[in-house]
């Protein structure tokens, strides 16, 4: 049995929750976050039976961060182009003896799982999360709960779910544990479309390409990503036979070494067991934008926190793509996982959604603040495979401000919000920017090829491939990678050579809001340009 994370359940007060010690006996310590559904709290689900007390489940727990106040203001020198520690990453060693749980607190917590009849995972080198797997019975005594299975309130299905807030025998500091519940299961941000090519795609039945993509994007760039790693976030396995399909079917040459790595029990296969649609095109399309790239790292797990963990210990792909959407009652584990990333020098990139609004599509992860979100356009081309030509805003690209408060805007993103826009002017504004979406592209998954395919999934893995462009750039200048973006992305958007770094998509609708100059709810600051390129990876030889 798994337990996967969900989608947007409780919003502030589920995310900064303080929970209280009612009841509880004195050697039972609470963990720093809320993890049962409101749907569960509030009896709106029937409790329809218990699961089987023998059943498997994987969980994963994450001790609180150190010196978070410290962090964040590092975090604000090392993406000042003033500082002196300006793009001063730190490794991951240096990172978890500044910042990380402390050894004894971490190899306590440990300890004390594998004592309690859990099994338990390796250490991870960030100390960021205990991995653990356990029948119900022994999860529902180490964590004082009662685990039920719930009728879903709009699913033909059963959930589980913890009666109360989970506690434990032990002192040490626990943050937050992902698994607990499967009310809702992370999805993808694919879309399937009307059987028509685009005017000017360059694939079968006139579909667009990645290639076509590059093309619109890079221009005629001899950059090719050599050097770099890309990684993507997985949460179902891929067949590696369905990405070899794609280029030879197009007689391209796949020269870049993709490597599967698993994070939890997740099997990297998907053959007659999963849907690889999302996974397959994620690495045809981020290959296809960088197609020198020195290798293309594959992660796949049972839930966005291992697999978002392994990526920030690994250090390994300076550029990473997610397009799943999950719930943002993971917050507590999942933000500080993004910190590490940004002060590592990694840039996290994610699918901004596609069903027009940001609560349709799943609001997590791109609400967050230290991630860059993607949205969709349609984009035109000047003939097969040519030059950029046009762009519109796609009409299933989800933006608008964040549903919670919690997630402020931030002081580089607040001069773009005007009454044309719509913006907030107290919360994070979605999307970042922007990349080809609409359903006329071209991918081979599930054994077979064929194109009316579209989403978000798409744009966030171009960037992907557009920002190892950038690290290659910056790497030949001696100079280091672009880290977090978002920062550097609304600084160019306010210059006055804007739109000779961004395709700024003015035309095209999406739920209840448009595309208009400069940033906007739809495309944010728009696609890139070649010029974006240069720019991003800093000073000129």
């Amino acid at each position: 049995m798994r337990v996967s994370a969900g989608k947007a359940g409780r919003s502030a007060a589920l995310i900064a929750g303080v929970l209280c010690a009612t009841g509880a006996r004195a050697d039972e310590h609470r963990l720093a976050s809320l993890h049962v559904p409101a749907v569960v709290a509030d009896r709106q689900a029937a409790l329809a039976g218990l699961p089987d007390p023998g059943a498997r489940m994987s969980l994963s727990v994450s001790l609180p961060q150190r010196n978070q106040p410290a962090l964040l203001a590092l975090l604000r020198e090392l993406y000042d182009p003033a500082s002196p520690n300006y793009r001063h990453y730190l490794s991951v060693a240096a990172f978890t003896e500044a910042f990380g749980p402390s050894v004894a607190d971490y190899e306590a917590a440990r300890a004390f799982f594998a004592a309690s009849g859990l099994s338990v995972s390796a250490a991870a080198p960030n100390r960021g999360l205990i991995m653990l797997q356990g029948d119900v019975a022994t999860i529902q005594r180490v964590f004082h709960v009662t685990l039920g299975l719930y009728r879903h309130p709009a699913e033909d299905r059963l959930f589980v779910a913890p009666d109360r807030e989970p506690s434990v025998d032990l002192a040490v500091p626990l943050l937050h544990v992902t698994g607990l519940d499967d009310l809702d299961l992370p999805r993808p941000r694919l879309r399937q479309g009307a059987a028509r090519g685009a005017p000017t795609g360059s694939g079968p039945g006139g579909y667009f390409i990645g290639s076509d993509v590059r093309a619109a994007y890079v221009g005629g760039s001899k950059l090719t990503g050599a050097g770099q790693s890309v990684g993507l976030m997985e949460l179902a396995g891929y067949e590696i036979s369905d990405v070899r399909a794609y280029f030879s079917v197009l007689n391209q040459t796949l020269n870049v070494p993709v490597v599967g790595i698993a994070t939890d029990s997740a099997p990297l296969g998907c053959k007659g067991k999963c849907d690889d649609g999302e996974q397959a095109l994620d690495i045809e399309y981020a290959i296809s934008v960088a197609p020198g790239l020195a290798q293309l790292q594959v992660y796949v797990g049972h839930n966005a926190e291992d697999v978002l963990n392994r990526m920030a210990s690994d250090n390994t792909s300076k550029q990473l793509s997610t397009s799943w959407g999950w719930s943002v009652r993971e917050y507590p584990t999942d933000h500080p996982l993004f910190l590490e990333m940004a002060a590592q020098g990694q840039t996290l990139l994610t699918a901004s959604g596609d069903y027009s609004s940001l609560k349709a599509s799943d609001p997590w992860p791109e609400e967050d603040a230290f991630i860059t979100a993607v949205g969709g356009t349609d984009l035109r081309t000047a003939s097969p495979g040519g030059a950029w030509l046009g762009e519109t805003g796609w009409s299933g690209s989800a933006g608008g401000p964040a549903l919670s408060k919690t997630f402020a805007i931030q002081s580089y993103q607040l001069p773009f919000v005007n009454s044309a826009n719509k913006g907030s002017r107290t919360r994070r504004n979605v999307p970042d920017v922007a990349g080809d979406a609409d359903t006329d592209n071209y991918i081979c998954f599930n054994g077979a090829c064929g194109g009316g395919w579209g989403g978000t999934s798409f744009a966030s893995p171009i960037w992907a491939g557009f920002i190892a462009l950038a690290n290659e750039a910056a790497a030949r200048r001696d100079l280091p990678p672009v880290g977090f973006i978002n920062p550097l992305l609304y600084a160019l958007g306010g210059r006055p050579n804007y739109d000779s770094l961004f395709h700024d998509v003015v035309r095209g609708t999406s739920g209840l809001y448009s595309s208009s100059f400069s940033f906007d709810l739809v495309t944010g600051l728009g696609s890139p340009q070649p010029a974006l390129i240069d720019a991003l990876a800093g000073r000129h030889d």
